[in-house]
């Protein structure tokens, strides 16, 4: 399933308060999904590692009340409202500690503890054949859940790089260009392309590195491959006409040539459209290639939905209609 998929699924088995199991790679951005399925919801987001509890920690410490053992409530489970109890790393977490699991996931209680009506149990974990570090899930605990395998998606990334994630147009730009390298999980290696890693690459970027250590930077984060491909393609994103300047003259401002330098144009225009400037964003699009005119449109409206309400936006639907579909 695609992110935009499984935050659908999410948001339907929250409100049933259905325990589900988000399996995914290493750097998909399975915790930020859920994340985000709490924030759209307007409920609060307990996220729990799973993988450093011991099984005490769960069920609580013994003590005595009234000459009666009694079990005391570990601090972070919920006592009421409405929220997600995340058990993030689940099937990497000792078998014990999985097994302490059973009945908070299934009877949403803990001995004398019980869940607050309002909450929801959801968990996720890699792969056993990702080569992280996974422990095989007792088919007691796996029978509990709905699971939900996540995918990658460029376009679901895009429209979050460009609205929430607030991600550097450089980064998109080139994952436009090669979409390829949004997840390649290298298992052998330390850094590998992951949509976690190249937030990061995004963030590098804003510190403004000097340029000695720039790519040695990228290296770390997403691995050498990626990097030398990156590095390069920043030249030519650094060598690009003005944006300012296309949006004052975008009938005689200078159209590149070159696929990637094309991708970075219609991105990076995209992430500065504004109500004010739509119609000279469009009309520099419509003197793009179809494929990316039609990119650089729809990249603007997803990031600001209300320019599909644009008188530009309107004639350029009118005229490219197919683009849509």
């Amino acid at each position: 399933m695609k992110p935009s998929e499984v935050t659908s699924s999410l948001q339907v088995l929250a409100q049933i308060r259905k325990p589900a199991f988000l399996w995914g790679s290493p750097g998909v951005g399975k915790s930020q999904i859920v994340a985000q399925v709490a924030a759209s919801l307007g409920v609060r987001l307990i996220d729990i590692r799973a993988v450093l509890l011991d099984p005490v920690d769960l069920r609580g410490l013994p003590t005595v009340e009234h000459g009666k053992a009694a079990w005391a409530i570990p601090a972070f489970l919920p006592e009421d409202g409405a929220g997600i109890l995340f058990l993030d790393e689940l099937n990497a977490a000792p078998p014990l500690v999985q097994a302490a699991c059973y009945q908070l996931v299934l009877d949403r209680a803990l001995g004398e503890y019980r869940l607050p009506d309002g909450w929801s149990v959801f968990a996720a974990g890699n792969r056993e054949g990702d080569r992280a570090v996974t422990a095989r899930m007792s088919s007691a605990l796996a029978n509990r859940f709905v699971h939900l395998s996540f995918d990658t998606d460029l376009d679901d990334w895009s429209r979050w790089a460009m609205g929430p994630g607030d991600l550097r147009p450089e980064v998109v730009a080139f994952l436009r260009w090669r979409p390829e390298l949004l997840h390649r999980f290298e298992p052998a290696e330390k850094a590998f392309p992951s949509p976690r890693a190249w937030a990061s690459v995004s963030h590098i970027l804003a510190a403004a590195p000097p340029a000695e250590i720039e790519f040695a930077l990228y290296e770390g984060t997403v691995g050498r491959g990626a990097a030398i491909e990156f590095t390069g393609f920043l030249r030519v994103f650094r060598s690009l006409p003005s944006l300012d300047g296309i949006l004052l003259n975008p009938g005689t401002a200078l159209v590149p040539d070159e696929p990637s330098a094309l991708c970075a144009v219609a991105t990076g225009l995209a992430r500065r459209a504004t109500d004010q400037n739509f119609a000279a964003v469009i009309q520099y699009a419509d003197r793009l290639a179809r494929e990316y005119g039609t990119l650089l449109v729809k990249s603007a409206t997803a990031r600001l939905p209300g320019l599909a309400h644009h008188p530009a936006f309107t004639r350029w639907a009118v005229a490219n209609g197919a683009a849509l579909a």
